[in-house]
């Protein structure tokens, strides 16, 4: 079955909404016969390149978590995984030769655990092997279990100028309830941490969170919003198959109380002066996550290390990679020559409707031109399902730009849905 919600580079399920939706392969085979155009696929420009870089060992595992994380349980060597890291990057510059590298994402797990040599050592190797543009944001993922002022300063020092803070709430309660290792307190001093050494950062929060009320949320996000965090990524926390969540279901707030606290958070976020620019991400001005941006505006990324996933495009063909998950079989296989368990040949037929799911996540939508220079697409390939989700309502458009509206955003599984078409 194919996830209506796309992937990034790290595997993770981008989320929509609350409510998920799946497509089944016959649906795929329909919306591959509807895009499928005669010729040979022909991109006269390559999209912007990020590179992800993943680390999958955690202190411990969430319940709500789906993610490519392992607890820590056994002694590892970061050494080691370095190691493959480096020869991973290595074995795939054939494939990006002379490209640039916009924006780079250290994510995980939590690569926060990496130690400041160890970080050292990584952007060492990526700025050896790889050109970086002058100007590239480098991200990184960072729990406030994990924070020590001056590790985080040897961070910065190194070349990160980015993190990505996973919050998720200032409640102790709540908190515990995420099996999070932290509590408010320390959530508050990475904030300080935070703000020491980076100018830009950004806050994940969950909101619906077990036993949460509307005033409970609201104090997360006015917490969020006293932080003067530069972005703030709010997720609708959602129950995700294979984990102890979705075995052992906790009592979650109703729909309708749900969709108080999407509003409530619509509203605190513009009043402070955040723009909502994408489905759960919110931003002061010009800080929005240029890494994120190029995954929903269907760029291109490399991603390393284990489970990481690759989109790449070449002038005739556009192809997806992945590594193997278990970070002992990663390392087995990056040994042995090659870490890459899967690359698929993404077909014609199916690459209009990959990119609508991405770019209709933007509230801004996308330029007209852009669909065809990232898919080597006519925009007319689209037109039967653009034409009825203009009749529905759920999306605008002009000569230059199609964005969904406010009703789309509300609903954007049923807009994705409208191009699969029968």
């Amino acid at each position: 079955m194919i996830p209506i919600r796309p992937v990034d580079a790290s595997g993770k399920l981008l989320q929509t909404s609350s409510a998920r939706t799946v497509v089944t392969a016959p649906d795929a085979a329909r919306a591959a016969n509807a895009y499928l155009q005669p010729g040979t696929l022909n991109l006269t420009t390559l999209p912007p390149l990020s590179l992800y870089v993943h680390y999958p060992w955690c202190v411990k595992k969430c319940p709500y978590c789906d993610f490519n994380s392992h607890e820590n349980k056994e002694a590892f060597s970061e050494e080691a995984y370095l190691d493959a890291l480096r020869a991973d990057l290595e074995s795939a510059l054939p494939l990006i030769w002379g490209r640039k590298i916009y924006t780079v994402f250290i994510g995980g797990g939590t690569p926060s655990l990496l130690s400041a040599a160890g970080l050292d050592r990584l952007m060492s190797d990526i700025r050896t092997l790889l050109p970086l543009d002058g100007a590239a944001e480098i991200t990184m993922e960072a729990n406030p279990g994990t924070f020590e002022s001056e590790k985080f300063k040897s961070y910065r020092a190194s070349g990160v100028n980015r993190l990505s803070i996973g919050i998720q709430s200032f409640n102790a309660r709540h908190l515990q309830a995420l099996g999070r290792i932290h509590d408010g307190a320390e959530a508050h001093r990475a904030v300080e941490i935070a703000h020491r050494h980076f100018d830009n950062f950004n806050l994940d929060l969950m909101y619906a969170l077990p036993g949460q009320t509307l005033a409970q949320a609201q104090a997360d996000v006015a917490a969020a919003i006293a932080a003067s965090a530069p972005h703030l990524s709010l997720y609708h926390l959602t129950l995700e198959p294979n984990t102890y969540f979705a075995k052992f279901p906790p009592q979650l707030p109703d729909d309708d109380a749900s969709a108080d606290m999407q509003q409530m958070i619509e509203e605190m976020t513009a009043a402070a002066g955040y723009g909502h620019y994408e489905v759960s991400a919110y931003a002061q001005p010009k800080r929005a996550a240029r890494h994120n941006l190029n995954y929903w505006q269907f760029g291109d990324y490399l991603g390393i290390g284990a489970g990481a996933h690759s989109k790449l495009s070449f002038p005739h063909r556009i192809v997806r990679q992945s590594r193997f998950k278990q970070p002992k079989s990663y390392l087995e296989h990056m040994a042995a020559g090659s870490a890459v368990q899967e690359e698929v040949e993404i077909a014609r037929g199916e690459l209009g409707f990959e990119f609508m799911l991405n770019a209709l996540r933007l509230t801004a939508g996308f330029e007209v031109n852009q669909f065809s220079e990232r898919t080597g697409l006519p925009i007319s390939s689209v037109e039967q399902a653009l034409d009825a989700a203009e009749a529905k309502g759920l999306l605008i458009r002009d000569h230059k730009t199609i964005a969904p509206s406010s009703l789309g955003q509300r609903f954007l599984n049923d807009l994705q849905q409208l191009f699969l078409l029968d």
